[in-house]
């Protein structure tokens, strides 16, 4: 299949909802590919676009897609982030911020900057909402999703570590 730039964003309806539970599912089982002791193997379509349907209607949070048109002509949800306003966190010593949770892009539509565009209108989104700052996490291994971020002004904050319990 054939897509064409430009890629067009906007806020997910329920109409998104089997893509975004796809789309959801595989950003899980890539997640766990990097690291299966640490990310949960569980590639439950409806389950996960049915949390992400959930999130459409609560207050601050922020589910956007990204179309692009296929050889047919017809437009095709290619990608989506979802973010949400999160209060300040004592655990984590975090302040009041927006918080960019998940982006995905279709393998097969990487490149042509949904990705990019995905998390700008993430951002925008949330400064209307009144973030006073996005914050992210990504795996360590997801070299592209750090070089992509680091372009749009991220910063490395923290650095998560994982110890499982020994078999002793």
């Amino acid at each position: 299949m054939t897509l064409s730039a430009p890629v067009l964003v906007r806020p997910a309806t329920r109409e998104d909802v089997s893509a975004l539970g796809r789309m959801g599912a595989a950003l899980v089982r890539f997640h766990h590919s990097l690291d299966p002791l640490r990310f949960f193997a569980v590639g439950d379509e409806r389950g996960y676009g049915a949390f992400l349907a959930a999130e459409l209607g609560r207050q601050g949070s922020v589910v956007l897609v990204a179309e692009a048109r296929g050889e047919d002509g017809a437009a095709q949800v290619i990608g989506y982030t979802w973010g949400r306003l999160e209060e300040r966190d004592w655990t984590l010593l975090l302040d009041a911020c927006g918080v960019l949770h998940d982006i995905y892009v279709e393998p097969e539509a990487r490149r042509l900057g949904a990705g990019r565009a995905l998390c700008e209108g993430m951002i925008q989104r949330l400064s209307e909402l009144g973030a006073p700052r996005v914050v992210l996490a990504t795996a360590s291994k997801n070299e592209a999703g750090q070089k992509l971020f680091a372009s749009l002004g991220f910063r490395a904050t923290m650095i998560e570590m994982t110890r499982e319990r020994s078999s002793e």
